[in-house]
């Protein structure tokens, strides 16, 4: 759906002024309506909520001071700039605190209009944006809270509920109780990857990783991993093979940190593959970015799926057996996410359930983010 140009709302008793300002505004390709006095004024912000306001001070009826103070009751987002011929500071002054945005004596010139209906509409966007984000920041905080609660409170209760009945002697058999000591170590390591990967998050700096960047050849990075993940893969009867890039692959950009997010996406191409699966990874240069893509014959990903996996403890639902075996605190992508982004990078994925995935890096070349020398 396409979106609406910004509507203007001008609230005048001089008909000359208003057909001036919608005249010039029109060709700006604003949407426009006009009431002649303050009543009618606020009528139309009740009914058509618009953008920005245009208030004359003086009107008959009530005043453009109290048309500032009802109009901001009624919509707090609404930009209100007064105009008015009996500009003077002391009128100024009791226009912004009624919540004027900003002032404009009249007579003034098309370009001065123009000006000042930009500057003020760029001040409702910006407002709009901060309380949109500030609103979805204190969501994620509380989803966070709620499910890192849920996360660490899950594995604790099993691990407590198997000591309890190894304690109450109950079992008898010591091979029973040695694989409730091994059930219970592996809770405990599903909880301290938890807590790692939460680490990781609370500890993610962007300007620290900007600071640290440089420039950093991708196929020795990636040959180290390859070569670390190799025992996991064979483990796994998987195929794991890098495929040497046609150019030096050079790319701006932390190690440390891009190590991190390639070490996940390789483990879990390996981890939701099949047996004699294989996962390929390969180095592309594209326009101003290297591209990596780590692509596995796997499990593969349902469509559905595919939105939210970047989300934070966010975790593909699959079957019970295949559950049990690739438990994961559900913070790896989201956290590699987060990597790339401040590598002003992005990631992007395709897969097809019961076919495999592909997960594409985009990092900026050293040309294109390196900072310009001093």
């Amino acid at each position: 759906m396409k979106k609406q140009p910004p509507l203007i709302l001008i609230i005048d008793d001089e008909e000359s002024m208003r057909d001036s300002c919608r005249l010039i505004l029109s060709k700006e390709g604003y949407r426009t309506a006009s009431a002649p006095n303050g009543e009618s004024g606020l009528q139309l912000v009740q009914e058509l909520k618009p953008d920005l306001a245009l208030v004359d001070l003086k009107m008959p009826g009530i005043s453009g001071f109290e048309v500032l103070e009802r109009a901001r009751e009624i919509d707090p987002h609404l930009v209100q700039v007064v105009i008015t011929g009996y500009a003077t500071v002391e009128s100024a002054v009791e226009a912004m605190k009624k919540g004027a945005y900003d002032f404009l004596p009249k007579p003034f010139t098309p370009d001065e209009l123009r000006i000042i209906i930009h500057r003020g509409l760029e001040r409702r966007r910006l407002t709009v944006e901060k309380e949109a984000l500030e609103k979805e920041k204190r969501l994620m905080e509380e989803n966070f809270i709620t499910m890192v609660t849920h996360q660490l409170k899950s594995p604790l209760v099993v691990i407590l509920q198997y000591f309890e009945v190894i304690l109450s002697g109950v079992v008898k058999d010591e091979a029973q109780k040695q694989e409730m000591f091994h059930k219970a170590k592996e809770r405990l390591e599903e909880l301290l990857e938890l807590i790692n990967d939460w680490l990781d998050i609370a500890r993610l700096d962007k300007d620290q990783i900007k600071a640290q960047s440089k420039s950093i050849s991708l196929f020795p990075l990636l040959k180290e991993l390859v070569e670390f993940m190799r025992p996991l893969a064979e483990e796994k009867q998987v195929s794991l093979k890098l495929f040497p890039p046609e150019t030096n692959a050079l790319v701006w950009g932390d190690g440390e940190t891009l190590k991190e997010v390639f070490s996940n996406l390789i483990h879990n191409a390996i981890k939701y593959n099949k047996p004699r699966g294989e996962v390929r990874i390969r180095i592309k240069e594209e326009d101003q970015w290297m591209r990596v893509d780590v692509e596995d014959t796997g499990l593969g990903i349902a469509p559905e799926h595919l939105p939210l996996i970047f989300e934070q403890f966010y975790r593909v639902k699959r079957n019970n057996k295949e559950e049990k075996k690739s438990r994961g605190s559900g913070l790896g992508l989201a956290i590699a996410k987060k990597i790339i982004e401040a590598h002003q990078g992005r990631i992007e994925v395709t897969s097809q359930l019961g076919q495999g995935s592909c997960f594409r890096i985009f990092l900026p070349r050293p040309s294109s983010a390196s900072p310009s020398p001093n």
